[in-house]
């Protein structure tokens, strides 16, 4: 993941474009880490995901500080092409502005996906197995944690399934909040950006 990152920013760096050159660092890192958990998590089922998630979750202080750095991340590169996109013709507009919505995006996957684990590592860890009620007789897998996590970052709420434990409300509390952040601050400010440097 660090090694794509560093190596996307220096692409982008060797084309003389310094400024942009961090956002497609954290855009591929992103990228790489997202599409490595979900290949090695998307098929499991319920009894892989509860030996994986109760001896594979990375520590919550790393979480935590992945999950701050995507969304400073995400603002930090619309606030570079802003004062980018003053300087250029139009294809290099354009192509900060999807540099943007990619970083963005891609951090937003980041979040989702950190969360499903960390919710897959609180039902599961623990003496007491459980926590979220899926509605369902078998035993939740990561896609179930996903749908969790996509519902929060998409609504700031549950939908269908019932949290039953304080810990696993409070990082609902949590994401929902951050997700909350997101939506309003970045992606409003990165609309934003796209229709000013579109127009």
């Amino acid at each position: 993941m660090i090694v794509a990152g560093l190596a996307a920013a220096a692409a982008m760096g060797g084309t003389g474009r310094w400024l942009q050159a961090p956002a497609a660092g954290w855009a591929t890192a992103a990228l790489v880490y997202v599409a490595w958990v979900w290949v090695v998590i998307g098929g499991m089922d319920p009894a892989e995901t509860k030996s994986h998630a109760t001896t594979e979750d990375p520590s919550r202080a790393t979480t935590d500080l992945l999950i701050l750095v995507a969304n400073a991340a995400s603002l930090a590169a619309v606030a570079v092409v802003v004062m980018d996109s003053r300087q250029g013709d139009g294809g290099t507009r354009l192509g900060g502005a999807a540099l943007v919505l990619a970083s963005v995006a891609l951090s937003w996957m980041l979040v989702q996906t950190l969360f499903t684990l960390r919710y897959a590592e609180h039902y599961y860890g623990g003496e007491n197995v459980g926590g979220v009620s899926f509605n369902q007789d078998e035993s939740p897998q990561y896609t179930d944690f996903a749908y969790l996590a996509t519902s929060i970052g998409m609504t700031y709420q549950v939908s269908d399934t019932n949290l039953e434990n304080p810990r696993i409300r409070r990082e609902a509390l949590k994401h929902s909040l951050l997700s909350y952040l997101f939506g309003t601050v970045i992606l409003a400010a990165t609309i934003n950006l796209v229709l000013g440097l579109a127009a």
